[in-house]
């Protein structure tokens, strides 16, 4: 027990690399948001959703390379809130909604105790946090909206979006990273082959 509390305690180099990353993808989410509103707003939602799986990339990268309690959901609120001070236009909703995401994902990774970081637990933790994004979406930004039409298609491609982009996408991350040795000082480092 003392041996998990040890290994679970937040290193600086832990929240410094998480602080880094959520910067990062504020200032990525930033400029998402001019995509999704520019000219990805050509394509119609819920097709457009098809993208969604970028705004939930640093919960899962996050987990994955920091591997303790609360990284998934330090990482994306940080991105989150970066977002809303450089000017998102959803402004201050993403107080709430990034957090929401951000535990959706956490859940995953203390599901499994914090000590299986594999690609179904990456898998696992973007398709929850995608599916609390979707159903944030639907009942705040899309609430008039038929289920058969748009809510349920909604739902689906923004859960399926996060499967690939976030789980498969943070894996493929970690593994790039973890390749050119910056996460030697990190688990993910040290099992360069196994994530």
């Amino acid at each position: 027990m003392q041996n998990d509390t040890i290994a679970n305690r937040w290193r600086t180099i832990d929240i410094v690399i998480a602080a880094v990353l959520g910067v990062a993808f504020g200032i990525i989410f930033w400029a998402w948001g001019l995509l999704w509103n520019g000219p990805a707003d050509a394509i119609p939602l819920p097709g457009r959703a098809a993208i969604y799986g970028v705004w939930l990339v640093p919960a899962v990268l996050g987990g994955l390379i920091i591997r303790k309690p609360g990284a998934a959901f330090f990482t994306l609120t940080v991105a989150a809130l970066i977002s809303v001070a450089l000017g998102s236009s959803w402004g201050w909703t993403l107080v709430i909604q990034g957090p929401l995401e951000a535990a959706a994902a956490e859940l995953a990774f203390a599901t499994f105790g914090y000590r299986v970081f594999r690609l179904p637990v990456a898998l696992l933790a973007a398709t929850l946090a995608g599916l609390a994004a979707a159903l944030y979406d639907v009942f705040i930004w899309y609430p008039e909206t038929a289920w058969g039409s748009f809510r349920v298609p909604y739902i689906l491609i923004t859960t399926v979006s996060s499967l690939l982009v976030a789980g498969l996408g943070s894996v493929a991350l970690t593994r790039a990273l973890a390749g050119t040795g910056v996460l030697d000082r990190f688990p993910a480092g040290r099992e360069r082959a196994a994530v």
